[in-house]
């Protein structure tokens, strides 16, 4: 089921110094309703916004919950950007790369960009289906924690990491099953960064860190292929009962699953 040309272009938030952020909303619900606009952002890095899409975010689009899904490396080596000086925003740390000593930078940024060696053309969607799946059972508790902030927000939320596609691809896609979404509209959400991809290299090869890893894969390693996302929702029902009972397990009553719910849908 995949969104009309018309609904994915209303969801693109075009704002200077990030390329790939789009809101969440508008997405049928199983039991046809939709979701809501402006309670979900899904970015890219927010390093580099300038003060006008800062006052854009929070004036116009009603930002309140910043969660930044990047490693402590990441964090150092970017500096602290633009919104880490707006009071009226509350930032959430939450990451879905494992801790490693702030000087592994090669390291940090490989487990950041891949989940393990691979040759150039054959990172395909199985291999990004394994590198989710990892961020699953080694994060959990850090995808839950993200999980809740959405819950909680005052106002919009956006979930970030580098280039908005893995890690932010797998925390929106887990909201958007609580939400009820239908997986293959879960699954187009997710490939519709596809659109934005040269950008998003070009953007991150401009820093170091990144693009000393990404100068060694092709531009096609990186394509975001919605069988992926079908595989890792499948997986959680396989394996866990489905997101919701991942949740419980993470420590979720059913009362947090239903706040998450009912602050996604219209």
């Amino acid at each position: 089921m995949t969104q009309g040309r018309e609904g994915n272009a209303a969801r693109w938030i075009d704002l200077e110094g990030v390329v790939n952020m789009r809101d969440v909303g508008g997405l049928p619900t199983r039991d046809g309703g939709r979701t809501a606009y402006g309670r979900l952002i899904r970015s890219d890095n927010l390093q580099d916004l300038t003060d006008a899409s800062v006052t854009r975010l929070i004036g116009e689009l009603g930002v309140t919950d910043i969660v930044d899904l990047r490693s402590e490396t990441e964090m150092h080596l970017t500096g602290p950007g633009p919104l880490r000086e707006i009071e009226s925003l509350t930032h959430h740390h939450h990451s879905l790369v494992e801790t490693r000593p702030t000087d592994d930078v090669a390291a940090t940024m490989a487990s950041a960009l891949v989940v393990h060696p691979a040759a150039p053309g054959t990172r395909d969607a199985d291999y990004w289906t394994a590198h989710y799946r990892t961020y699953l059972d080694r994060r959990g508790p850090a995808i839950a924690d993200a999980l809740a902030v959405i819950a909680g927000a005052r106002g919009a939320a956006v979930v970030h990491c580098a280039a908005g596609k893995d890690r932010t691809g797998t925390v929106v896609a887990l909201a958007l099953d609580v939400a009820g979404v239908p997986h293959d509209v879960i699954a187009d959400d997710y490939a519709l960064t596809a659109l934005r991809l040269p950008a998003i290299i070009e953007r991150l090869m401009a820093h170091g860190f990144y693009g000393d890893t990404l100068a060694t894969q092709r531009p096609s390693d990186q394509i975001p292929h919605a069988e992926t996302m079908l595989a890792i929702l499948a997986d959680l029902g396989e394996r866990h009962g489905g997101t919701r009972a991942w949740l419980r397990s993470q420590g979720w009553s059913g009362g947090d699953v239903e706040q998450l719910r009912a602050r996604l849908v219209d």
